[in-house]
């Protein structure tokens, strides 16, 4: 009787064993395959800012940017890139707006993909644009995609990295943090905070109150507040934290010529 216990647990881990290897070889795989994916993209960009394209028309009176144009035509659901230094954001940016959430589960060439790819809510007009384009990225536990967001948390390192650039298909593009929190999402609770709500500000109250929460809620005081005519935008990912928390970064476009000089950067 002994024997055929001392087998079936024998059996049984042997299986758990394989079971194991199997997802961990399976994740490994797919986490060199999206590295590779997305070095590959930004080596595309790269090449393009010195290799001439082919003007793609956007609208009657925008073109894309040369150095985006070729993955443009790869994926039409391309609406930009966005760059955090020191960290590994540094992605093209998606929007489907028939299908909202479509890039969670996908990535840039529209193949099934557990770490997505960052985009656009559905109703954030990027032609207009909305006063914030609310952006959603994963927090993976190889510290792509979104995760790095995490360092914000820490003053020190929102001192030398103010500054997060995102272009759209026909403007580049830096925007000066102005708040970075925590809250919880898509609950009933009063208390909790629905900035991904936020797309348009009806008049300049609205606009204000959203600021004014965002910095309430700001793990430290940035200095830096909004008024109603700028352009946000709101980056969003998981925060582990508490149940469907999340973690954000709202920040507010440079205007050129402004003070914010390149020595916020560093």
């Amino acid at each position: 009787m002994k024997k055929k216990i001392c087998i079936a647990l024998i059996a049984a881990f042997s299986v758990l064993l394989i079971v194991s290897g199997y997802f961990i070889i399976s994740h490994y795989v797919e986490e060199r395959k999206q590295n590779e994916l997305f070095e590959n993209l930004i080596e595309q960009v790269e090449e393009s800012e010195t290799t001439p394209n082919e003007e793609v028309q956007l609208t009657p009176d925008k073109t894309v940017l040369p150095n985006y144009t070729d993955l443009f035509n790869q994926n039409r659901d391309m609406v930009g890139w966005i760059s955090v230094e020191d960290t590994h954001i540094n992605y093209p940016v998606m929007q489907s707006v028939n299908e909202p959430n479509f890039y969670l589960k996908h990535g840039f060439n529209k193949q099934y993909s557990r770490y997505g790819c960052p985009y656009v809510q559905e109703n954030c007009d990027m032609l207009a644009p909305s006063d914030n384009i609310i952006i959603y990225g994963h927090h993976m536990n190889d510290g792509t995609m979104f995760a790095e967001l995490e360092k914000f948390k820490k003053e020190s390192f929102w001192e030398s990295h103010k500054i997060i650039s995102f272009d759209t298909l026909t403007e580049q593009g830096k925007y000066e943090i102005v708040s970075v929190f925590k809250t919880v999402a898509y609950t009933d609770n009063k208390d909790d905070f629905p900035y991904y709500q936020f797309v348009n500000a009806k008049k300049p109250e609205d606009f204000k109150a959203y600021i004014d929460k965002c910095k309430a809620l700001s793990f430290y005081d940035t200095g830096v507040s909004a008024e109603y005519g700028d352009k946000l935008i709101t980056l969003s990912t998981c925060e582990y934290s508490r149940k469907n928390g999340r973690l954000v970064v709202v920040a507010k476009k440079v205007v050129k010529d402004t003070s914010v000089s390149d020595d916020s950067k560093s």
